[in-house]
């Protein structure tokens, strides 16, 4: 099977239910939502399935995606479709996705947009959720979603995290997470920004290895 995104570049799709590739509209909302954040921010795909968000966010104009998916057919698809996109910018880890996060969480591995579509009945959400808090994977002015069935409500709260944010489509809702930021802190964050900003050269990130397909 096949889908179209971002620039009407084609994506490979596995057949079957096992994998479930985030609906159009959906992904139309989510870009719509973060158009002014995508371009050279750091991505990451949490059961990215066959990669389409991912690919989606290359194509926008992510600096770099990583992509985690315990599917060994559709972690090889997502490789493909990244490569494909954007050669060079993209890894995809065959991992469970709680071992996968517990690495970047002992690497100190920071990420501006995360993209989490688990299995609905998985029972991954408070346990992805409260690692992405505790290993401080999201970075400071981040934004995390959490696509899930509309009939099933996601904490208010999970450590540092706050939903900011529900959005229901047919049946699916995205819900939206922000870390919290202590008024005193923000305000001396801002202060430091704007003492620097004539100089700032900006943040390097040292990038993963291209579409690596690892167990």
């Amino acid at each position: 099977m096949s889908l179209r995104i971002y620039g009407n570049r084609l994506l490979r799709t596995p057949t079957g239910l096992d994998t479930r590739p985030t609906l159009a509209r959906v992904r139309t909302a989510v870009f719509g939502r973060w158009q002014e954040r995508v371009r050279d921010c750091r991505w990451l795909d949490l059961c990215a399935g066959a990669g389409t968000m991912g690919a989606e966010a290359l194509a926008r104009g992510a600096a770099s995606a990583l992509g985690i998916e315990l599917g060994a057919r559709a972690a090889r698809l997502a490789a493909e479709n990244w490569e494909k996109i954007a050669p060079g910018r993209g890894s995809i880890w065959k991992l469970d996705v709680l071992v996968g996060l517990e690495r970047l969480g002992r690497a100190g591995e920071h990420f501006d947009l995360i993209y989490f579509d688990p299995p609905y009945r998985a029972g991954l959400y408070e346990k992805v959720l409260q690692t992405v808090d505790q290993r401080m994977i999201l970075s400071e002015h981040g934004e995390m979603a959490a696509e899930h069935d509309r009939r099933d409500s996601l904490p208010e709260r999970v450590g540092t995290l706050v939903r900011v944010d529900s959005r229901t489509y047919s049946d699916t809702t995205v819900s939206y997470y922000r870390r919290a930021v202590p008024e005193a802190q923000s305000t001396a964050d801002d202060s430091v920004r704007a003492a620097l900003s004539s100089s700032e050269a900006g943040i390097a990130f040292a990038l993963p290895d291209p579409v690596v397909f690892e167990e």
